[in-house]
C-alpha cells in the first residue's frame, strides 16, 4: 500500500467512505446499512463505574488486541485524548464514532479499517462497540463482518455474559445479543407529500427508533433519517436481522418509492420547482450554513435519483453532503474558520464542485 493511500486523519476528508459510494442495492433511498454489537469485558466494571486508571487499562488492552485481528492491515487507531475538536467532529460526521465517544472526557479511542467499513469504539457507553457499515441494503453482509470481528476478539477476551440474559450491557435495551441494526434513509418524497408522520408513527408502533442524521437526540436535516431496532433481549441475531431486512426496510422503501411516483405523476411542477430551486441556490449562494447545505443537497440528490438532473452521480452528491459539513470543510480548508467564514467557504466549495461537474 503506497504512503498516499494509507488511512490517516489528514487524508480522510478527501476519501469517500465506502458507505457513501452509492453502489449497494437500493442506494437511491437507502444510503447505508449498519450493524453494531455492544460488548463489555468481564474483568472490569461498566464504564459508569470504571475509574480513569481502569479506562486506560481497558483501552491499552483492547487497542493491542484490535491490532491483531485479520481486519488490521491498513487500519487506523485514534486515541481520542490525542486529537482536537475538529478531528473528533470529522470522525462523527463520517459515522465512525458516536457523539458520546467524541466528548473529551477520559481515556477512549476508535479502531478504523482502511475502507472505513468497520470501526470499533473503545470506552464508549460499553467497553466495546463493534460497527460495520456499508452502502445500500447490505444488513446481512454488515452482520457477517461485525460477527467475524466479534469472534476474533472474543477468542482472546472474556466478555461479560449471562446464560440467562446473554451479553451484559450498560443499557438494558442492548441486553441479550447486544445487536443494534440500523439504516440511513433519504425520505424527501414522504416529506413533500406530507406522509412522513405516518412513517414515524409506524416506526413507533413497530418498536423502532427513528432519529436524525447523527442518531439519538439529533434532527433529520435534509430528510435523512436513521431507523433502528430498540430491543435485543429474548431474540436471536438472525431474528432481528430477518425482521429488519424483510419487513421493516421494504415497507420504508415502498412508501418512499410510492411518494416519489406520486409526485412525478400528480405534481411534477412542485417536484421540479424544489429541485430547481435547490440547484440554483447551490450554484449561486455566497453564504450557506451546514443545515442549509444539507437541505438543498437533499433535493439535489432527489433530482439525481429521479433522473431529473443530468451530469451528476449519487456518489458525487453523497461526497458533497459529507465534505460540506463543518469539520470536513475546515480540514479541506486547512484552518479553523469562524461561523461566517465557514458559511462563505461552504458556499464557495459547493459552487466550485458543481461547476466542475458541468452544472
Amino acid at each position: 500500500m503506497s504512503e498516499t493511500n494509507v488511512l490517516t486523519l489528514e487524508n480522510m476528508p478527501n476519501r469517500l467512505c465506502t458507505w457513501l459510494t452509492a453502489q449497494g442495492p437500493e442506494h437511491e433511498i437507502l444510503i447505508s446499512s449498519r450493524v453494531r454489537l455492544a460488548r463489555n469485558l468481564l474483568a472490569f466494571p461498566f464504564m459508569s463505574k470504571a475509574t480513569e486508571s481502569q479506562r486506560q487499562e481497558i483501552q491499552t488492552g483492547l487497542r493491542n488486541r484490535l491490532q491483531t485481528i485479520n481486519e488490521a492491515p491498513g487500519h487506523l487507531y485514534v486515541d481520542m485524548s490525542e486529537v482536537g475538536d475538529i478531528d473528533r467532529q470529522m470522525l462523527l460526521e463520517r459515522h465512525l464514532i458516536s457523539r458520546q465517544l467524541a466528548a473529551p472526557d477520559g481515556s477512549k479511542g476508535v479502531f478504523i479499517t482502511e475502507g472505513e467499513d468497520i470501526s470499533v469504539m473503545v470506552n464508549e457507553e460499553d467497553h466495546l462497540r463493534i460497527q460495520s457499515i456499508a452502502s445500500g441494503m447490505q444488513i446481512q453482509q454488515c452482520w457477517q463482518k461485525a460477527s467475524t470481528v466479534d469472534d476474533e476478539l472474543e477468542a482472546g477476551l472474556d466478555f461479560a455474559f449471562s446464560d440467562k440474559l446473554g451479553y451484559l450491557t450498560a443499557c438494558p435495551t442492548n441486553l441479550g445479543t447486544g445487536l443494534r441494526v440500523s439504516v440511513m434513509v433519504h425520505l424527501p418524497g414522504l416529506q413533500l407529500t406530507g406522509k412522513i408522520d405516518q412513517i414515524k408513527q409506524a416506526a413507533k408502533d413497530m418498536r423502532l427508533a427513528i432519529r436524525g442524521l447523527y442518531g439519538e437526540g439529533t434532527e433529520a436535516f435534509g430528510d435523512f433519517y436513521q431507523i433502528s431496532n430498540q430491543t435485543t433481549l429474548g431474540r436471536s441475531e438472525q431474528e432481528i436481522i430477518k425482521e429488519f431486512s424483510e419487513l421493516v426496510v421494504p415497507r420504508i422503501l415502498q412508501a418512499e418509492e410510492g411518494a416519489r411516483d406520486q409526485l412525478a405523476e400528480e405534481n411534477p411542477l412542485l417536484l421540479d420547482d424544489r429541485i430547481g430551486r435547490a440547484l440554483g441556490v447551490l450554484q449561486h449562494a455566497r453564504l450557506l450554513t451546514a443545515e442549509e447545505a444539507l437541505f438543498h443537497l437533499s433535493y439535489l440528490r432527489l433530482g439525481v435519483a429521479m433522473q431529473r438532473i443530468n451530469g451528476l452521480t449519487l456518489s458525487t452528491v453523497n461526497a458533497l453532503f459529507l465534505q460540506s459539513q463543518t469539520a470536513h470543510l475546515q480540514k479541506l480548508e486547512g484552518s479553523t474558520l469562524d461561523e461566517n467564514r465557514r458559511k462563505a467557504a461552504r458556499a464557495n466549495f459547493l459552487r466550485q464542485k458543481l461547476s466542475q461537474s458541468g452544472l
